[in-house]
């Protein structure tokens, strides 16, 4: 027999021979063969294929540990309606020693355990604890798929040599996932379907090599394989009840029967076929919320809930490597509107203790209209995070001192003082001194993307001619003998500097400025105008 061609080009046999060749077929052939491609089941897997590694992780009990009650030492259920009917979905380890299982009408299961508490499944919850967990899992891989409602997948090959090997890796996050209290069956093997039905079934395997998939996929039953009930019914009713027996039917009957999707799925999950997955990637922004069991006026327990969504904002941002700038509490109340504080620092930054000295000090004069229910925290856009090298402390003394720069000063004036209180000043490329200059935001100010000392073009040459105080408008000086006098006669040491512009928007100039020098030495910043009125006027002086 000829080699079979391995350009991704679907083949049929012609003739006697046993030659393979490339034909034309019609619109429904075609269509057949994409359907169902001929592949036999022993078919070896192609080497030039990238190899990978799946690692998924099943969270059989989610809908509870959602909810926060799996750990409880009372009974506990949660339930949901099926088919009009209120039914038991999972319970708890004492309602389970109770007799309480899946399946169970709400009616039963409280005659068996009159106790018992009930909870209504929280989907959106749920939904909220797997892309949590998975934003958590992209410290160990950049591959994360979830697969709603209780299954991730996680490529681990280009991940082994950084944490040591599989084994390594794979301990480090079973030990992660029991430290967030969830319980989780791990199963590893090169393709994704493949790993998540041996998770399903509670298999604890590690399969590297694609020979031994079809061994570890044969004796799974059919619940695992998450199929409509209706194509598992009617395989069970054929006596078929393991993935193994479905390998072993006829290809084309099968897919006539059952449907396509099941064949490519067995194709698929034996790494016969691709099965292309869409990465999670975690939001850049962070926003979570803190809800209270009751309402809350103390301040130190509030306090206490802010410094949690801090903690948790830090381990946000760590795990990217990123700071931000701003942040924004949220204190909802029952009756009334939410109470907003913002809060800002001039560099980014993620340390818990910074941003919450920052927020007991705003909050000292922060005003709660009524108690609150809630607390939401909002940071702003992640920025890269600049390091800085540590100072070596060789005394004691050296231990105690704090190195607090400009930077922190202007954050706590602003935390206490308020942010429209303290500002910067920026220089305007303008000669007109009335709009060569602007007010800035202490934040922007003094970062390091935004400080500029003078401003591009004549207003910034022209900086070291300018007075330090300038007047907020001119007054008029008194002559002798057409001489400018303040505090006595004033001598002109510089100038003329002459300054005309801003005729196009209503406000313009057309003045000769000086330097004089007053008889007790002071410097002053003079100018007269050069219309019909004329007249000397003080304009600024110098330090």
């Amino acid at each position: 027999m000829s080699p079979v061609d391995k350009s991704p080009t679907y083949v049929r046999r012609v003739g006697p021979t046993s030659s393979v060749t490339k034909q034309k077929t019609n619109s429904q052939q075609q269509s057949l063969a994409l359907e169902l491609p001929d592949v036999a089941n022993d078919a070896p897997v192609p080497a030039s294929r990238a190899e990978r590694l799946w690692l998924c992780i099943h969270l059989p009990a989610l809908v509870l540990e959602a909810l926060g009650i799996e750990q409880l030492d009372e009974a506990c259920a949660v339930f949901d309606e099926q088919d009009g009917i209120s039914k038991v979905l999972l319970a708890n380890l004492p309602a389970r020693a109770a007799g309480i299982g899946p399946g169970l009408s709400v009616n039963a299961a409280l005659a068996l355990l009159p106790t018992l508490t009930l909870e209504q499944r929280d989907e959106a919850c749920e939904k909220r604890s797997l892309y949590r967990l998975a934003a958590w899992a992209e410290r160990f891989t950049s591959a994360v798929v979830v697969e709603a409602p209780a299954v991730l997948l996680l490529e681990l090959a280009g991940s082994l040599t950084l944490f040591g090997g599989l084994q390594a890796l794979r301990q480090k996050i079973a030990t992660g996932l029991e430290q967030q209290g969830f319980t989780a069956a791990l199963a590893i093997a090169p393709t994704p379907l493949a790993a998540t039905w041996l998770a399903r079934a509670g298999r604890r395997v590690c399969i590297q090599d694609h020979a031994n998939l079809t061994g570890a996929l044969s004796s799974l039953s059919l619940s695992c394989l998450d199929w409509p009930a209706t194509v598992t019914d009617s395989l069970y009713s054929m006596g078929v009840s393991q993935a193994g027996d479905c390998l072993r039917l006829p290809r084309a009957g099968f897919a006539k029967r059952f449907g396509s999707t099941r064949l490519l799925e067995l194709d698929r999950a034996l790494g016969r076929l691709p099965d292309p997955r869409q990465s999670y990637r975690a939001v850049k922004r962070f926003s979570t919320d803190f809800e209270l069991a009751e309402e809350l006026s103390d301040s130190e327990l509030i306090l206490n809930a802010c410094q949690q969504l801090l903690q948790k904002l830090e381990q946000f941002l760590l795990t990217r490597q990123q700071a931000v700038q701003r942040v924004l509490f949220s204190f909802f109340h029952l009756q009334e509107a939410a109470t907003q504080l913002p809060l800002g620092c001039v560099q980014p930054d993620r340390a818990v203790e910074h941003w919450f000295e920052l927020l007991r000090i705003r909050f000292e004069q922060l005003t709660l209209v009524a108690p609150v229910i809630a607390i939401r925290l909002r940071a702003g856009v992640g920025q890269t995070l600049s390091a800085s090298t540590g100072v070596l402390c060789f005394s004691h003394k050296d231990k105690q001192q704090k190195n607090l720069s400009i930077e922190h000063l202007v954050e706590r004036l602003g935390a206490r003082m308020g942010d429209e209180s303290v500002h910067g000043i920026q220089t305007v490329a303008e000669h007109r001194p009335q709009h060569a200059w602007c007010r800035q935001r202490s934040l922007d100010a003094l970062s390091g993307t935004a400080r500029r000392l003078v401003a591009a073009g004549p207003a910034g040459e022209l900086l070291a001619q300018r007075p330090l105080w300038i007047l907020p408008q001119p007054e008029t000086l008194a002559e002798r003998d057409g001489q400018p006098v303040y505090r006595g006669l004033l001598c002109l040491i510089d100038g003329p500097e002459r300054l005309e512009s801003g005729w196009w928007d209503g406000d313009g100039i057309a003045r000769d400025y000086f330097v004089a020098s007053t008889p007790q030495g002071i410097r002053l910043w003079i100018f007269q105008n050069r219309t019909k009125a004329g007249g000397w006027y003080l304009h600024g002086i110098f330090g």
